[in-house]
């Protein structure tokens, strides 16, 4: 075979993938790449415009061309998992974050807009009940804060404030301001653990979302963060534990977006404001799936803990849909 051989790298995989609201079954060609990871992707964020940061349960940190699916750089030091992976950017220095589970620390993010107004500082929350403000530069510990019950599960900063969003396995939704380190705020509590939150560009919106099964729960919500703080309108749909919830880059649409992937395999996108799912498709076979990132419009990267990381395209047509292109 030689010369004629294909390379790893180039395999092509071809099964059924299966979409739900409103869209027929169809086969599509999916690109399969080397793994970036040898176990389950656990967090991922775009980088730049065309590479993402991810961590997995190899312990590993990989940035990726996810046009190319090619693997650039591979980071290893962690002693457990990788649970969190995000990007801070000053100026022209990028620097990649990443939390493991060692010493019991959750997930946290201090990225782009979404970091404090001084680019210097990170804010994390811990299983250990605490929230803490660090100097970036340095690594000390300016300021914590203990909360009992209080297990942080994601943390991000709203654009342009000096003001942090939590959530919480106790199903709370805390607000902090980051300079005394105090919550100026709390949303009616959840009925389930709150897994992940997400803060509009505009700093406007924020989204949150809930375990469950059986699609009891399950639901992400949006809140208004300028009005009284209250909710907007929830997202019902998941089946399992939704896992992630995003906003979505400025798009072609005449309406905003969210995204949201849950343990039942499925991505959805939703119209911001009216709740209505414009599409979703499910990752046969990829099990649980475990984070979203996108960098534009038309592009929409997944985590899971079977099939590594899926790169989608989200179709701005008349005719709504939400494909598969590869898998790296």
């Amino acid at each position: 075979m030689g010369k004629l051989q294909s390379k790893q790298k180039r395999n092509i995989s071809r099964y059924r993938i299966d979409g739900d609201a409103g869209h027929s079954s169809v086969t599509q060609v999916v690109q399969q790449y080397s793994p970036a990871h040898n176990d389950a992707v656990t967090s991922l964020a775009s980088l730049t415009s065309d590479t993402c940061v991810s961590g997995g349960k190899d312990k590993t940190v990989v940035i990726s061309d996810w046009k190319s699916g090619c693997v650039q750089q591979k980071f290893m030091g962690h002693e457990r998992d990788v649970t969190k992976t995000e990007r801070e950017e000053k100026g022209r220095q990028r620097k990649r974050l990443t939390i493991s589970r060692i010493n019991n620390w959750a997930p946290s993010r201090a990225s782009g807009k979404k970091r404090m107004p001084d680019g210097l500082k990170l804010c994390t929350g811990s299983r250990d009940n605490s929230i803490c403000i660090w100097d970036v530069e340095t690594g000390d510990c300016l300021q914590s804060c203990h909360i009992s019950r209080n297990l942080v599960t994601h943390i991000c900063w709203i654009p342009a404030e000096s003001l942090v969003i939590q959530t919480s396995e106790d199903k709370m939704i805390r607000i902090w301001n980051s300079r005394e380190l105090q919550v100026t705020h709390t949303f009616p509590i959840k009925q389930h653990i709150q897994t992940y939150c997400d803060a509009s560009a505009d700093g406007r919106y924020c989204i949150t979302c809930s375990n469950g099964f059986s699609g009891e729960g399950c639901e992400a919500t949006l809140w208004d963060l300028r009005q009284a703080k209250r909710k907007v309108c929830e997202y019902n749909g998941h089946l399992q534990t939704t896992t992630a919830c995003i906003f979505l880059p400025n798009t072609t649409s005449s309406f905003p977006l969210v995204a949201t992937s849950g343990h039942d395999c499925t991505v959805k996108i939703w119209n911001r404001d009216t709740a209505v799912c414009v599409s979703s498709l499910c990752l046969d076979g990829a099990g649980p799936l475990t984070s979203l990132a996108s960098s534009d419009a038309a592009n929409l990267l997944c985590g899971s803990f079977n099939t590594g990381i899926h790169h989608l395209r989200v179709n701005h047509s008349n005719s709504w849909s939400l494909t598969e292109v590869a898998r790296f």
